[in-house]
């Protein structure tokens, strides 16, 4: 199958981070990312194929989102980069850094895993209930304590937050729910085919020797933090974060110190690892 132009949104100047989203998402659920970040870097921040304005009628493969990468970097001349994954963006990226080692500098991946596991439990008609209510409430008046506090909490966000503040649901009436509603079932089919087939990377993984970063809400539902743990056991060269009352949304519930810590792990690698070819 051939590419497909991806919509992206590019911020900043210097050396390129590729920001890659999950699912349900879109690139403007990285913005959280993106508007920190391209104060020092290049952020570069596509709708994945099937995903926000990167629209598709047609039956495509998981795979086919690495072409699509390729060629959104071939066609902004970009020779290497740092890449930024989130839950499926994660598994992206560490793909990615696997096909094209040259190109991939360095990874932070979030909330995924190269053999990603999940704990969620069944879900009720009431889950749905008031998951619908709390997400058109939060759409109209975005981060209100009483939609959280009545409906959030009793609604599928418990199993992404954990700290039902003001903070992520800001988020999710932002991006978060607008991107589920773009999110087409061309994208849905094709994660969950691959999901279906038994998605396992972890013996590849000893082809990665960029350095890494991976991070993990402790109390993720969706991917849990032990397959995330167990990603970073099998990278050649990783550090390992976990952050405690969090899940699967941790970048939208502390902001702050996840981009600290990403601030952080950036400026103690090698120099080489932020430079372009031939500079």
């Amino acid at each position: 199958m051939t590419s497909t132009k991806l919509s992206v949104s590019i911020k900043g100047t210097g050396f390129p981070i590729l920001c890659l989203h999950g699912h349900p998402g879109s690139g403007d659920c990285m913005s959280v990312f993106t508007e920190h970040l391209s104060q020092r870097f290049q952020t570069i921040s596509p709708d994945l194929r099937g995903y926000g304005k990167s629209r598709t009628s047609a039956p495509f493969e998981m795979t086919d989102h690495l072409l699509d990468l390729e060629a959104l970097l071939d066609g902004l001349a970009i020779d290497r980069t740092l890449a930024i994954g989130w839950s499926l963006g994660g598994i992206l990226a560490l793909e990615l850094a696997m096909k094209y080692p040259q190109r991939i500098t360095g990874l932070i991946v979030l909330a995924s895993a190269a053999k990603p596991r999940g704990s969620h439990p069944p879900i009720s008609w009431q889950d749905n209930l008031y998951t619908g209510l709390a997400g058109i409430i939060n759409l109209v008046i975005p981060g209100w304590q009483w939609n959280i506090d009545t409906f959030g909490r009793r609604s599928l966000f418990r199993y992404l937050i954990q700290q039902h503040t003001s903070t992520p649901y800001r988020y999710l009436a932002a991006a978060g729910t607008p991107a589920y509603l773009q999110t087409s079932k061309m994208a849905t089919k094709a994660l969950n085919t691959a999901l279906r087939a038994g998605y396992n990377r972890l013996p590849n993984l000893a082809e990665i020797q960029c350095p890494c970063l991976v991070m993990a809400g402790e109390g993720d539902r969706h991917i849990t933090s032990a397959s995330s743990l167990e990603t970073a056991q099998h990278l050649k060269e990783s550090q390992w974060l976990c952050y405690p009352n969090t899940a699967h949304l941790f970048p939208w519930e502390i902001p702050d110190r996840v981009l600290a810590d990403i601030d952080h792990w950036i400026d103690s690698q090698n120099p080489d690892f932020l430079k372009k070819s031939g500079l």
